[in-house]
């Protein structure tokens, strides 16, 4: 068996000691005779799993109480309609910081529910950077405000915490697509009302969606909103009031489990780290290749970068897949090539594609 370096945006590389383990049960977990995807959400076995992971993503991030964690599904588009139909409650209004594709994607989702004010823009530096928060320009009562604190698609990174009782305004919730960083640093959740994120980018297997909402924010949908988006509804039926998507629950567990054998989240981040200084400190020394991003705004998960000559495009896409390194076309919207180096990527593998570049950019300059 020979295993590429996968730098997949999502679904994206999962740690091989948790396929393995996958792998391995798959037939018969822990002697109960029968495979989780066979599993009846709502018996002993599949509740336990549950348990367990809430339990464990509760640990690696030090929420608070106060706080529900709902596994749900649709994956972050569905969540631009499901926030604002449970959050808006009789404010009617809500505001975004807009700092990317996704960002952008969500505020014209949430318009078909409520009215959106465009708290803060970086469209005109081409989405490079996000908007310092002494820029943003809040409406008089918003239900909440919305953020995207990495882009996936530009590779810009939130370089600071969301308060917004810096800026005064600390009674309105922080809203934050978290689907391509969650679980890679170490965040303060009791800054933000509500986090969600798709799983298939740093946790697990696409068709679960995690969602953790301060208590208070419950028991605000809309009437006409689905009772398996409500989130009252959701938290009160302990994320089964529909079947919840359990295999990508189990496998979520299971990076839980590995993630706290790594250390848990500050050890991954020390490693984040090191990994995106390594690849950035290539690209910004090499001439031949480059990165558009605010330094002070890069992602350390998701690194686009443009050859300085765009018709060697093709042949580096070409030779690095023969080279095993894939997935490395940019995204369609901004061309060029995109690097997602999450958690379960190992250093090992971004140098080998830091050694790749530069043998590739020797040979072609």
């Amino acid at each position: 068996m020979s295993r590429v370096w996968n730098f997949s945006a999502g679904p994206a590389v999962l740690p091989e000691e948790v396929l393995r383990q996958a792998a391995a049960e798959m037939l018969d977990w822990h002697g109960s005779g029968m495979g989780v995807m066979e599993m009846s959400h709502r018996g002993k076995e599949f509740t336990a799993i549950a348990a367990q992971a809430e339990a464990d993503l509760r640990e690696l991030l030090a929420v608070p109480a106060d706080y529900r964690i709902l596994f749900m599904q649709g994956g972050a588009i569905a969540e631009n309609a499901i926030i604002p139909m449970n959050l808006i409650g009789d404010k009617r209004i809500a505001d975004y910081v807009v700092t990317g594709s996704w960002s952008q994607k969500s505020q014209k989702e949430a318009r078909k529910y409520a009215e959106v004010n465009i708290a803060a823009t970086s469209e005109a530096s081409g989405f490079t950077t996000v908007p310092p928060m002494t820029d943003w320009k809040l409406s008089a009562e918003p239900a909440y405000v919305f953020t995207c604190t990495n882009e996936t698609i530009g590779g810009v990174e939130y370089p600071f915490a969301p308060d917004l009782a810096q800026i005064g305004r600390g009674e309105v919730p922080v809203v934050a697509d978290m689907s391509s960083h969650l679980l890679s640093r170490a965040i303060d959740v009791s800054k933000y009302g509500l986090i969600f994120g798709g799983a298939q980018k740093n946790i697990g297997p696409a068709g679960l969606t995690i969602v953790i909402v301060r208590e208070d924010l419950l028991g605000r949908a809309m009437a006409h909103c689905p009772s398996a988006f409500d989130y009252q509804t959701v938290a009160d039926n302990g994320s089964m009031y529909n079947t919840p998507p359990t295999y990508a629950i189990y496998v979520a567990g299971l990076v839980f489990q590995w993630l706290k054998r790594q250390g848990g989240v500050a050890a991954i981040e020390a490693q984040n780290i090191a990994k995106a200084k390594l690849l950035y400190d290539f690209l910004d020394g090499s001439g031949f290749y480059e990165n558009r991003v605010d330094p002070a705004c890069r992602s350390r998960m998701n690194v686009p970068f443009f050859l300085k000559d765009g018709a060697l495009d093709e042949a580096f896409l070409a030779e690095s897949k023969a080279a095993g390194l894939v997935q490395l076309k940019g995204h369609k919207s901004v061309g060029g090539m995109r690097a997602s180096i999450y958690n379960a990527m190992p250093p090992a593998g971004v140098q080998a594609l830091v050694d790749f570049m530069r043998d590739f950019a020797a040979r072609k300059a």
